[in-house]
């Protein structure tokens, strides 16, 4: 069994984030260490979804949830160089627009999921109902506290319609964030993705990691698994996310398609348009 999928959250149970290492890198010692099996994972998922999207059965949900500056930017980047950019794409949500807020809360992530043979991959997700509007009390904690159930329904629909779902908690520390926030000030190419929310919201650390265990502990399922990656660095994280993706693959192992022509009739065609000229 792949060993990254230690990091399973395992449906009923009771996880405790400060028990967890987010420095952890198993028995790599480098990125350098690690490259070579990080660009075999890769291929493998260049391989696997290309015939996802040729066999058209089944589509890929990948949902990326952590705490600010955990990285969620760069590992879309790096499930993305690893696909076919015809089937894949990164959504992004952010404060709902006043079409969203009139929807259930739901809405702005279904009508995005991904189509058969495709996958989609969400920076932030259906969570932020039970993460920010729980930590900021935009709603009262019946309305929350409701939204776990009907997570793991919404979940469960796509499941039950091909959809495989799996869901990276990027876990850093706060030192680690406090460290990535110090490389955006000092590097003119990073301080775009400064934001004056990035240092309010970081007041709530203690807030966020009481929700987000309580997402971890509620809404992990046998078909919508979370897993939580220890994230302190990136280039494990990048290599603990390709290997459970690969894994996930390799075990729906999509095939391609029958030819939907007689290759016989289209291999004489050929041959006479070659002769013909």
């Amino acid at each position: 069994m792949n060993c990254f999928e230690d990091f399973r959250v395992k449906p009923g149970s009771k996880i405790k984030l400060s028990e967890i290492d987010p420095g952890f890198r198993h028995c790599y010692e480098s990125h350098e260490e690690a490259l070579p099996e990080t660009q075999r994972m890769d291929e493998q998922i260049r391989s696997y979804t290309y015939k996802l999207y040729a066999e058209c059965k089944t589509s890929l949900l990948i949902c990326l949830q952590g705490i600010d500056a955990s990285g969620k930017d760069g590992t879309i980047k790096h499930v993305l160089g690893a696909t076919n950019p015809q089937m894949c794409r990164a959504i992004s949500f952010k404060e709902p627009s006043k079409e969203e807020s009139e929807h259930d809360f739901l809405w702005r992530y279904h009508k995005v999921t991904p189509a058969r043979g495709h996958i989609s991959i969400f920076n932030r997700s259906q969570y932020e109902g039970v993460l920010i509007e729980r930590v900021h009390s935009l709603v009262p904690m019946k309305i929350w506290s409701e939204r776990y159930d009907q997570i793991n329904n919404f979940e469960k629909l796509l499941s039950e319609s091909n959809t495989i779902i799996l869901k990276f908690f990027l876990y850093i520390s706060q030192d680690e964030q406090l460290e990535r926030f110090k490389q955006r000030i000092d590097d003119p190419a990073k301080q775009w993705k400064i934001s004056e929310s990035d240092y309010t919201e970081a007041k709530y650390w203690d807030e966020y990691i009481c929700a987000f265990e309580d997402m971890l502990n509620q809404c992990s399922t046998e078909y919508a698994p979370w897993f939580v990656i220890p994230a302190n660095h990136k280039w494990f994280r990048d290599l603990a996310v390709a290997s459970i993706i690969s894994e996930a693959l390799k075990k729906l192992n999509p095939q391609f398609p029958a030819p939907t022509v007689n290759l016989e009739e289209i291999k004489m065609k050929y041959h006479q348009l070659k002769n013909s000229q």
